[in-house]
């Protein structure tokens, strides 16, 4: 019969005290998602699951070894205890996690809505039904694709035997739709996504206007000849980079010489115009938690601050090797990573930044993030799509370009930062900002 986790997690620590277990720590994850996925007006798919992992750590003989299961029931108890023995023998390293006690204090934080916990399976599906309509009939030349009303519930729980019980509630609701824009030979897709803590942060009308106008003005895109020019890059392009690039701020990937900002705290490797922070303390952020995967209590912190770089991320092992204190980014299983990582926000508009830029490129999407970039020494080459400006003004679509350049000399040529800081459903955001120049691979 399953157990709740507090009465399961009293049961594993009875059972793995008699064992020599300790000490020992729960990590305890619960998670419920929903999708629905509408096309034309039919209901292409439906999803409901529910997902449970739990996870052992203990010292034993100078060894901490892990367990996990997916099920709170009395076998899975021996099976963890088990676990955990058996794994310690394997350990050769003297490098491990350490089970700590709680800190002094934690921070307080909400993304977690009440709104969603009541919002009913029908709500969403008449959600995506909306959506779906709106984008039928919308303009002869939109043929609409597939729309997808979702969201996602989490509970985190970490517990062990020196005092640490620390828990957390999270959600989220997002919806996403396609289109296709076709005009004789010519053909261009759409695509927008909107998210947030209720139902009436999706504004279907909003959300399909959107989708439509960003593939009709796709659609008649011309090339580009290849040059170096001055950019805007758009914030939803500028946070794929950043979240593409994120890896160089972890100072377990600097330990490992896979960063090229080992070392360099406290030199300036970006330029004076550009801070950027990690908050996991943000009202309402997508990543929010007053506490890591150790238990360790979390901070805002700025990794950059005017250009300078302030900091790497760090958890209790990358940090006891530094002789500084956490950051308070462990992401699990020796994992360092961003919680809500951002570019702060300037004052300038998208027009003033067009304005200033005069004639260059606008730079909207980048694609094959994966394929294209390295991740150490921050090279880059990616198929691209935005729009000429000339005179400050967008002058027409282009496509079928490479954008290329490297991400450190990137950061360095910033000569400004737009007031549009923007999560578009993802954790790490980015306002758009002005580069002095990127080599672009077009027609000769």
């Amino acid at each position: 019969m399953e157990m709740n986790i507090a009465s399961f997690a009293e049961r594993v620590f009875e059972a793995a005290s008699a064992a020599g277990i300790a000490p020992a720590e729960i990590a305890y994850t619960q998670s419920e998602a929903f999708s629905v996925r509408m096309r034309r007006g039919d209901m292409e798919d439906y999803q409901v699951s529910e997902r449970l992992s739990l996870t052992l750590r203990g010292r034993v003989n100078g060894r901490i070894g892990t367990s996990s299961t997916q099920a709170l029931d009395e076998e899975s108890i021996g099976l963890l205890v088990r676990g955990v023995a058996e794994s310690a023998q394997l350990i050769e390293t003297d490098e491990q996690d350490d089970i700590l006690p709680p800190d002094e204090r934690y921070g307080t934080v909400c993304n977690d809505a009440s709104a969603l916990d009541t919002l009913r399976a029908e709500d969403k599906i008449a959600l995506a039904r909306k959506i779906d309509a709106l984008m039928q009939n919308r303009d002869p030349r939109i043929t609409p694709d597939d729309t997808v009303v979702a969201s996602a519930d989490e509970v985190f729980c970490l517990k062990n035997t020196l005092g640490l019980d620390l828990s957390h509630h999270s959600n989220m609701l997002y919806a996403y739709t396609g289109a296709l824009a076709k005009e004789g030979d010519r053909a261009a897709t759409g695509f927008e996504i909107r998210w947030g803590y209720s139902l009436d942060a999706i504004d279907p009308e909003a959300l399909a206007e959107a989708c439509c106008q960003d593939a009709l003005a796709k659609l008649n895109a011309g090339r580009l000849k290849s040059g170096t020019y001055p950019v805007v890059i758009r914030n939803a392009a500028m946070a794929d980079l950043l979240s593409t690039f994120a890896g160089v701020f972890s100072a377990d990937n600097a330990q490992k010489g896979l960063s090229l900002l080992a070392g360099r705290e406290g030199e300036t490797v970006a330029s004076p115009c550009l801070t950027l922070t990690d908050d996991p303390l943000m009202p309402w952020g997508l990543a929010s938690c007053p506490f890591d995967r150790e238990g360790a209590a979390t901070a805002p912190k700025k990794i950059l601050d005017a250009g300078v770089l302030q900091t790497l991320l760090h958890n209790r092992k990358t940090a006891r090797k530094a002789g500084i204190r956490t950051t308070g980014n462990a992401a699990g299983s020796g994992r360092v990573a961003p919680t809500n990582l951002y570019i702060v926000p300037g004052s300038l508009s998208l027009e003033d930044m067009l304005l200033n830029l005069g004639d260059g490129l606008y730079l909207t999407e980048v694609s094959g993030l994966h394929a294209g970039a390295n991740p150490v020494s921050g090279d880059f080459s990616l198929l691209a799509r935005g729009f000429l400006i000339q005179g400050g003004r967008i002058e027409r679509a282009v496509e079928q370009f490479t954008v290329a350049g490297n991400f450190f000399q990137l950061l360095r040529d910033v000569m400004s930062v737009g007031a549009d800081l923007l999560f578009e459903a993802s954790p790490i955001g980015s306002p758009s900002v002005m580069v002095r120049a990127l080599n672009i691979a077009g027609e000769d």
